[in-house]
């Protein structure tokens, strides 16, 4: 499986990805990084493990076709979104149905939405009184985080927490809880039906 890691910030959740890939928990690799912006961490990560870079220049208007091309060009398999700041455009959505993937700070269908990134969500958990967060993977469609839910890991909110506490705990889900996801999909352990998502089990115990 080939894979496109699109992001806009540090790329901690990219450099999760890329090294499943090289240990080979996932078996697949990262043939490409999309930025949205030339002064995202993530392009010293992917530069450092030699993957090629791609940083969007187009208008709003033009950025489908830019992601296409380059999408066409890897002969791209699945879209992993790892904090990126745009919203996908409805025709990439369609040519990949049910091959984006995204993660979010919290439980979906709670805390999502327009404006609920990084930490807006935590600072919106911990207003709540909300007693757990979490992580959640799921299927990008052409709204905020509404697609399908793949796998959700919780953590609590402790009873003092700060956004920046919670963001840390949150994010260390994130970084075991992405590459698992994607990992089933790169072992076709994977079935959608509609907006229903169902694990398969192994073939065998043994199989990893």
């Amino acid at each position: 499986m080939r894979i496109a890691v699109f992001a806009s910030g540090g790329g901690s959740n990219f450099q999760a990805i890329a090294d499943a890939c090289l240990d080979e928990s996932i078996p697949a690799e990262v043939v490409c990084c999309i930025a949205s912006r030339p002064d995202a961490g993530v392009i010293e990560r992917a530069k450092h493990l030699e993957i090629d870079v791609h940083v969007l220049s187009s208008s709003p208007e033009g950025i489908a076709g830019e992601i296409l091309r380059v999408l066409d060009q890897k002969n791209v398999d699945l879209i992993a979104l790892a904090g990126f700041m745009k919203m996908i455009p409805e025709s990439v959505v369609r040519l990949y149905r049910n091959r984006i993937l995204n993660i979010h700070p919290a439980l979906l269908p709670d805390f999502g939405g327009k404006g609920m990134y990084g930490m807006n969500v935590h600072r919106a958990v911990i207003e709540s009184g909300a007693s757990e967060s979490g992580a959640t993977v799921h299927l990008v469609d052409e709204h905020y985080d509404t697609g399908a839910v793949v796998l959700q890991e919780s953590v609590n909110v402790e009873e003092n927490d700060s956004p920046e506490d919670l963001a840390e705990r949150v994010l260390h889900v994130e970084h075991r809880l992405y590459p698992r996801a994607i990992a089933l999909f790169a072992n076709d352990r994977v079935r959608i039906e509609g907006r229903h998502v169902e694990i398969l089990e192994r073939d065998s115990p043994d199989d990893n």
